[in-house]
């Protein structure tokens, strides 16, 4: 009996591990963030390298993932593909982001390194599906490994005679995916399974060819199956270009080189980030930002931010961040918070580093689980840049004290740049009688911070990409029924300063030649500053939604031209449309029919201020009154500058008298800093905010009031109400109310 029961219990635990119920997302995946150990086939390949040979080699595969990008921009279908948000790149037989293209989103592939990895874990021996040349790999569910579910990833493994040496991916910020909202990113979705098409890393097509019966189920997922099909064989003849160019290396230098340069290039790097971050000063620097909504109702969200430095460490704790959203799509998973973080150090910090993962492998992120910044699966995440961007802007603005005493910088000291995705999301019937979904390209026109010594740049590029376009409204007029009916740069847009931050631009946006067409926008800092100043410059300002419904401006343009105004303050002050409804709101519009000629007015923010106003060159100020770019009150009351409004000519004396009578007034207004703080700062939230993270203490974090109150490491998931429910409550009593 004894051995019959040995044997059964063995036969048990032998088919428990070679049974598994569910391959779901790998929670440990997110977490770590350091390189692959290293193996002796790479050790070896490195030992015999000649460092000439290394440059050469390392050029070539460089140019292959940029001739890639390239390519993949010029025939890609996506608005994504046609402006830059991209990126092509090469990864370690591990699965390590090594090589990166120039140009695009260094955030898509510093998160692909999870889904590789994955790959690598469970498909790479696996009898079933298995690894071999030729082999075409596909997800784009953001839990393995991305921002959120519209981009889409290609992976191909390259093998050197049957030998596994890198990986190649290509990444595209497709749109639309089938979401419950068109365009890829719905800021209605509930729960993950409202975010559309969740294709975990699947095999998809072996020796070249995708099954018809995999690309088929894509275009009977998503609203646009030509959009689906195009892109793939675009990402598809893209990778086949590095694979080009990774099998010239080889034929020209030898395979040793490649698996060299591959894990070098890591190595070196993570070398080089500790004696670079080893020469800032010792000390801790602690930031907070506020995201002002989750979409669909306004509320404080914290982004809590500790960054200490001591030796040649760096440490990120975003611990006392906001607990997670069980019905809200603002959740960041870890991996698109690091590839945030990475994409930060190598914009900003450290722009002459080569552009990989290891930028990050030496520092220590640590965040809450169940918070916003380490979300559970279960949560959707498809509006992860509301909370992962204000991570970004906190991040950079601490950065700046470390930087600014640092013996050695790659970089001007920059304010943060404008960090909100300020475009139309889309959906409906074009001109054309074609059903679509997706974005315009106007989220790249991003401004950026000011920097030592030098203004920002006006609406130049997104924080996320340092090449990417704007687009070309004609074409997209000739693709979709959207009419920018005004586009220009907003007077007093800018984040004040001794150097001013960049400016953004105001859009006037309708629809026309659709019976089926309408808009979303998803952007917050309508109530609280998204992007910060630093060294006493100003934030961005806020920014609101501006609707003018129940008109066809065709036919005003048409019969009444005189009445229209084409300036956000001019239209909605005045309001020269007669039987118009305007109104205004946060700029989380849920999607939402426009008939033609209604009128959708948002702008592209500003970009951070740096340093003292009153220290602002008086003919910098009035170069941006010439400009056209400030106001007289704002020259006036801001930049306490003076100058004749008919000649325009500076009005030194005044200007010098006031600046110093201003002065003079700060330190009578001024206080010592206990004094200060125990005036303005408070034990808790005010009872009436729905405020969620920590206060004081980080240890205590709120969740929407004082009365619901979390311990840090015991985070739950909120519930948030219908705002439909919200409104009918609140309308049913009003009714009660009057009947009485």
């Amino acid at each position: 009996m004894a051995t019959e029961f040995k044997n059964e219990e063995e036969l048990v635990k032998k088919f428990l591990n070679e049974t598994t119920l569910f391959l779901g997302p790998e929670p440990d995946f997110m977490q770590d963030h350091t390189l692959a150990s290293i193996t002796e086939r790479e050790k070896v390949a490195i030992r015999n390298a000649d460092p000439s040979v290394l440059s050469v080699t390392r050029s070539k595969m460089q140019a292959g993932t940029n001739e890639s990008f390239e390519m993949l921009e010029q025939i890609g279908a996506a608005p994504g593909a046609k402006w830059g948000d991209l990126i092509s790149c090469l990864f370690t037989a591990k699965g390590d982001l090594s090589i990166v293209s120039s140009g695009g989103v260094l955030l898509f592939a510093a998160c692909v390194q999870y889904g590789v990895k994955y790959i690598v874990k469970h498909w790479l021996n696996d009898p079933d599906v298995g690894v071999k040349p030729g082999d075409i790999f596909y997800y784009n569910d953001a839990r393995y490994g991305g921002v959120h579910n519209t981009d889409q990833v290609l992976i191909m493994p390259y093998f050197h005679e049957g030998e596994l040496i890198a990986w190649i991916s290509t990444i595209v910020h497709e749109g639309e995916n089938g979401a419950v909202e068109p365009g890829g990113m719905p800021s209605a979705a509930e729960q993950v399974y409202d975010q559309g098409l969740a294709i975990s890393p699947i095999k998809i097509g072996e020796n070249y060819q995708f099954y018809k019966d995999i690309v088929t189920f894509f275009q009977n997922s998503v609203r646009e199956p030509k959009l689906m099909v195009v892109d793939l064989k675009a990402k598809l003849y893209a990778a086949l270009r590095i694979e080009q160019r990774v099998a010239e290396a080889i034929e020209e230098y030898g395979v040793d080189p490649v698996i060299a340069v591959l894990r070098k290039t890591l190595d070196d790097t993570v070398d080089e980030v500790k004696r670079r971050v080893s020469q800032w000063p010792d000390g801790t620097v602690r930031m907070m930002g506020v995201a002002d909504s989750t979409l669909r109702e306004n509320c404080l969200i914290k982004v809590n931010l500790e960054l200490k430095k001591k030796g040649d460490v760096l440490t990120l704790d975003f611990r006392g961040s906001s607990p997670e959203f069980a019905n809200r799509p603002n959740n960041a998973v870890t991996s698109a918070l690091k590839g945030t973080l990475g994409q930060l150090f190598l914009s900003y910090v450290w722009p002459d580093l080569p552009r990989n993962q290891a930028v990050l492998a030496p520092m220590e992120v640590i965040v809450d689980e169940k918070s916003v910044f380490n979300p559970s699966f279960e949560v959707p995440n498809s509006q992860s840049m509301m909370t992962m961007w204000p991570a970004f802007s906190v991040t950079q603005a601490a950065l700046a004290k470390f930087l600014y005493n640092s013996p050695e910088k790659s970089t001007n000291v920059i304010a943060p740049w404008y960090n909100m995705i300020t475009t139309c999301i889309y959906g409906g019937v074009t001109q054309h009688g074609e059903t679509v979904g997706n974005l315009c390209a106007d989220l790249n026109g991003m401004s950026g911070g000011a920097r030592d010594g030098m203004d920002g740049e006006h609406s130049i590029a997104p924080l996320f990409a340092p090449m990417a376009e704007q687009g070309e409204q004609e074409q997209i007029e000739e693709e979709v029924p959207i009419i920018q009916l005004s586009r220009r740069i907003m007077k007093d847009n800018q984040g004040f300063g001794q150097y001013r931050g960049g400016q953004g631009y105001q859009m006037f946006l309708t629809q026309q030649d659709s019976d089926f067409f309408g808009f979303m926008t998803t952007t917050i800092g309508s109530k609280y500053p998204s992007a910060h100043g630093i060294f006493g410059g100003y934030g961005a300002p806020t920014y609101p939604l501006c609707k003018i419904k129940g008109v066809n401006v065709f036919d005003v343009l048409k019969n009444e031209p005189e009445k229209m105004a084409f300036t956000t303050e001019e239209i909605m002050n005045n309001q020269p449309l007669e039987d118009a409804t305007y109104s205004t709101h946060h700029t989380g519009l849920q999607f939402e029919l426009a008939e033609e000629g209604e009128i959708y007015i948002i702008t592209q923010g500003a970009g951070g201020g740096y340093g003292d106003v009153l220290d602002r060159d008086p003919n910098m100020v009035m170069k941006d009154v010439e400009e056209d770019l400030i106001s007289q009150t704002t020259a006036n009351d801001i930049y306490k500058v003076f100058y004749d409004p008919e000649t325009l000519v500076l009005d030194w004396e005044t200007t010098e008298v006031t600046r110093k009578k201003e002065r003079e007034a700060r330190k009578k207004r001024g206080v010592p800093f206990n004094e200060f703080i125990n005036n303005w700062v408070t034990e808790k939230p005010a009872e009436h905010l729905p405020f969620y993270g920590s206060w004081s203490d980080r240890s205590v974090v709120y969740a929407g009031s004082t009365e619901k109150i979390m311990e840090e490491g015991k985070l739950k998931s909120v519930m948030m109400p219908n705002p439909k429910d919200v409104q009918i409550s609140k309308l049913e009593k009003e009714i009660q109310s009057l009947k009485k």
